[in-house]
């Protein structure tokens, strides 16, 4: 099982979300070709409602335990609920990678 299918499933049994979208992102970033080491997690749960943002961020990394021990180097966590995730068309763009600190000039 890959490590992308692995966070899949353990937040679609923590969560049952209603929108779950896992993203490899490492093509972006300075690793070997089909590395897994960089994901965003888009995640829409009823679950999430009365919780503030860092609480639901710990609530998806106690989950994703066993899946981050592989070698992940960055996770990127966007958490919604059903209708915090209607008003906000959608979750960010992640920005550019700069190549392990460089800056941009």
């Amino acid at each position: 099982m890959t490590t992308e299918d692995l966070i899949r499933q353990r937040l679609m049994q923590a969560f049952t979300p209603t929108f779950l979208d896992v993203i490899n992102e490492s093509h972006g970033h300075r690793v070997a070709p089909g590395s897994e080491t960089h994901f965003k997690v888009v995640i829409v749960s009823e679950q999430f409602s009365g919780i503030r943002s860092v609480q639901r961020h710990r609530q998806v990394y106690a989950a994703l335990t066993e899946a981050l021990e592989g070698g992940v180097h960055a996770l990127a966590i966007h958490t919604y609920t059903p209708s915090e995730w209607e008003e906000s068309g959608g979750a960010p763009k992640s920005p550019a990678c700069l190549g392990g600190g460089k800056t941009r000039s």
